[in-house]
């Protein structure tokens, strides 16, 4: 292995020396709803990671991207730092920051899927449990997942009366508190509301504004209301709202004069000669004279109605979602007023599943119908006198310029004057619209051979239309997505694409006994065509560089699952091989995202182990090994965002104290060499690296209360999760384009604390 293994095990030992007595509270049977049903995890030939709320809890995970850190083959990806996520499982990922592409890997909430990324950064709190499934699920699941996805199911309302709060301090000031209540409104109704709020100052600092970055600024709230007339027709009804408002944008300055190579530390940039001060010492300060922001609003409505009748089960789901997004950075990283990036998002989604299922003695059945529409009016741009002078000088249109408007002397990075008046907006529509039939069934052929094939056949329709204009920025008038003050149309682009697709299922499970499932399975996946959204405007046929084809992908995939000393540990296992046509590798290309359809073959395993060898002590540990490999027309490489090898652990120990119970938990996530660009080269490699975790925590013996304290990223490790080489020498013919690169790192060492409630 290709890892600091001593520097692992090292870690892992440290955590595991730690004195047992009590009772395990960590390895629980989890019923999960991978096949729309309810099963134990031990039960369905899927690789699945799961943990229950009470887990969740335990763990003291607070938001969406922390349950990757215990789920082997599964990471977190951060395109541009705190405003957006996706996840990347078996080295399907996408590490794109605009709307237009949808991940391979798709997240659920409540069984209705979240399209955008923009919304995919959302708090975890008052949750029933999280579902991690790897690989293909285009059969009983409706959109893209190609890799798999991640289903997040909240606590629905009941009768009984119940809730909790839990208040949450920490480093920069941090106030974090999250709460619900629920209970019985009337024989037939019951409600529940909860609540989510996260402040704190911000870990990065801006010397030149005086300012602190990447705050927390974020509230969230859901009420679902629950009739159940019969008892056997229900419908919950449910409501949801987030915000965020946040100063964002922070990256590391890394001085690149030679295109795709560092330049050493203390080297002056050739653009607008700016030296970061603290030689890169201090990973999160820097220099901008752009304050950069996120401001985000998501909100949503469900509505899901259950019926049982005649042996059938019927459930519909009805959903309406929306996400706004207003967002820009310093992208230059520095004092000029060089380069500010901007997004915008205004996305509106609607979704209506239909599905019925049933069984008899040997049949288990599901089939249902599927819509999804996706209205997408988004843009991206950026405020650059440089570079709006620059493409308006290639093609000719210098002349479309003001008197007053003095262009930059094209032919060198210098005299960056005092501000930004022009540049770019590029506003870009999407509507998606698709339709899609499924079914699965399940035959026992005796009570150890069990037979699996499912279909979903999708079609699907879309419209969309970029421009690409170099604007002037005019106070009083609209700067981003539709500013109306035109000095060029660079590109305009218009095209509408029909895809038929289908997704399939085919597995065998053999159960020799109680204890053990033996599985084996072929899944075809795909995901949906699509359509690139550059910032910058394209050379050559647009025909040929924004659209892209579906992706197809054949999975095969063997596996067991394996309940051993007497109920007390679970190891499960699987192996892969991955056969894509037209993979839709994302790509970083200078200043702008791009996908392209290439071959990829991806072959690797898995390995969880869940114990529990004496009361008062749980060990989770997991191990995934991933050999992808996309063919760039001769040139070998691996997809972004994905380690080769992933391995992760956790002890946690408790005993009784004082009435109540003390416990302390240790958890380790290492990582081995990513890429954050298809180039390969060293401005976009980050090496492999380690992120510990401990918590501390007492529980009174009614489990009422809780107080716990905690350290994330134990030994402070510096590591990047997102970076962006602007060093490419394109446009301008000294120094490279930005001539730097854009190092976006994870958070440094969080010390916190946190007390709860249960009623």
């Amino acid at each position: 292995m290709n890892f600091n293994l001593s520097k692992l095990t090292n870690g892992l030992l440290a955590l595991i020396l730690i004195p047992f007595i009590a009772n395990a509270a960590v390895l629980e049977e989890v019923t999960v709803t991978a096949q729309k049903r309810e099963q134990s995890i031990q039960d369905i030939g899927i690789s699945v990671t799961a943990f229950t709320g009470d887990q969740l809890k335990a763990f003291g995970y607070t938001n969406a991207q922390q349950v990757t850190a215990l789920a082997a083959g599964v990471s977190t990806v951060q395109p541009n730092g705190e405003a957006n996520y996706s996840l990347a499982i078996r080295g399907s990922a996408s590490s794109d920051f605009t709307s237009n592409n949808e991940s391979p890997v798709a997240l659920y909430v409540d069984e209705v899927y979240i399209s955008q990324m923009s919304g995919a950064g959302f708090m975890l709190f008052d949750m029933e449990r999280v579902e991690v499934l790897r690989g293909p699920q285009g059969t009983l699941y409706g959109r893209n997942a190609t890799g798999g996805l991640a289903s997040f199911i909240t606590v629905k309302p009941s009768q009984e009366f119940g809730g909790y709060g839990k208040l949450s301090v920490g480093e920069h000031s941090q106030i974090k508190f999250e709460g619900a209540v629920g209970g019985g409104l009337a024989d037939n109704v019951s409600a529940r509301a909860s609540i989510s709020t996260h402040n704190n100052d911000g870990y990065a600092r801006n010397r030149f504004l005086d300012q602190s970055l990447n705050n927390a600024n974020d509230y969230a709230g859901r009420v679902q209301i629950l009739l159940e007339p019969t008892e056997d027709f229900s419908f919950l009804l449910n409501g949801r709202y987030s915000q965020q408002e946040i100063r964002t944008g922070f990256f590391e300055h890394a001085v690149a004069n030679t295109p795709q190579a560092y330049s050493p530390v203390g080297t002056v940039n050739n653009f607008a000669d700016y030296i970061d001060s603290d030689l890169n010492n201090d990973k999160f300060t820097g220099d901008y004279d752009r304050e950069g922001f996120n401001d985000m609003y998501t909100y949503g409505f469900t509505g899901t109605f259950n019926w049982s009748v005649g042996g059938v089960e019927v459930v519909s789901i009805t959903d309406y979602s929306s996400v706004e997004r207003d967002y820009i950075e310093d992208s230059d990283a520095s004092p000029s007023p060089g380069f500010n990036f901007s997004l915008n998002t205004n996305a509106q989604q609607f979704s209506q599943e239909l599905r019925v299922s049933g069984e008899t003695d040997n049949y288990k059945w599901v089939a249902g119908f599927y819509l999804l529409d996706i209205d997408i009016a988004d843009s991206n741009g950026g405020e650059t006198d440089l570079f709006a002078d620059a493409f308006l000088d290639a093609f000719g249109l210098l002349g479309n310029l003001l008197p007053t408007e003095i262009p930059f002397n094209i032919g060198c990075c210098q005299g960056l004057g005092t501000g930004t008046n022009r540049g770019f907006d590029s506003p870009y529509t999407i509507d998606t619209n698709s339709k899609s039939m499924f079914a699965q069934v399940e035959y026992e052929f005796n009570s150890q051979w069990t037979g699996i094939g499912g279909f979903r056949y999708i079609d699907e329709d879309k419209d969309y239309a970029y421009n690409n204009n170099v604007v002037r920025f005019v106070p009083g008038t609209t700067y981003r997505n539709g500013n109306p003050n035109i000095i060029a149309n660079l590109v305009s682009f218009a095209t509408s694409r029909s895809d038929s697709l289908w997704s399939a299922k085919v597995e065998v499970d053999y159960r020799p006994n109680d204890d053990l499932l033996l599985y084996a399975s072929w899944n075809r996946g795909t995901k949906a065509s699509g359509f690139n959204a550059p910032f910058l405007a394209v050379g050559g046929d647009p025909n040929d560089v924004l659209p892209y084809k579906p992706e197809e992908l054949d999975a095969f995939e063997a596996g067991f699952k394996w309940t051993f000393a007497e109920g007390r540990a679970r190891l499960n296992a699987s192996a892969y091989y991955y056969d894509y046509q037209d993979y839709q590798a994302f790509d970083i290309i200078v200043l702008d995202t791009l996908t392209a359809n290439r071959d990829a073959e991806m072959a690797g395993f898995e390995l969880e182990l869940q114990a529990s060898p004496t009361d008062g002590l749980d060990i989770l540990f997991g191990l995934a090994y991933n050999d992808a490999e996309v063919d760039m027309g001769g040139r070998k490489t691996r997809p972004v965002q994905s380690p080769k090898w992933n391995a992760n652990g956790m002890i946690r120990y408790q005993w009784p104290m004082a009435n109540g119970t003390m416990a302390i938990q240790g958890d380790i996530d290492y990582r081995s060499g990513t890429l954050f660009s298809l180039t390969g080269a060293d401005t976009v490699n980050q090496g492999g690296y380690e992120v510990a975790n401990a918590r501390l925590s007492y529980t009174t013996s009614d489990d009422k209360w809780e107080a716990a304290v905690y350290v994330n990223n134990l030994l402070d490790e510096e590591y990047r999760v997102s970076q962006f080489d602007l060093s490419g020498n394109v446009l301008i013919d000294a120094g490279g384009v930005l001539s730097l690169v854009e190092q976006y790192y994870g958070r440094p060492r969080w010390v916190g604390g946190s007390i709860s409630y249960n009623f």
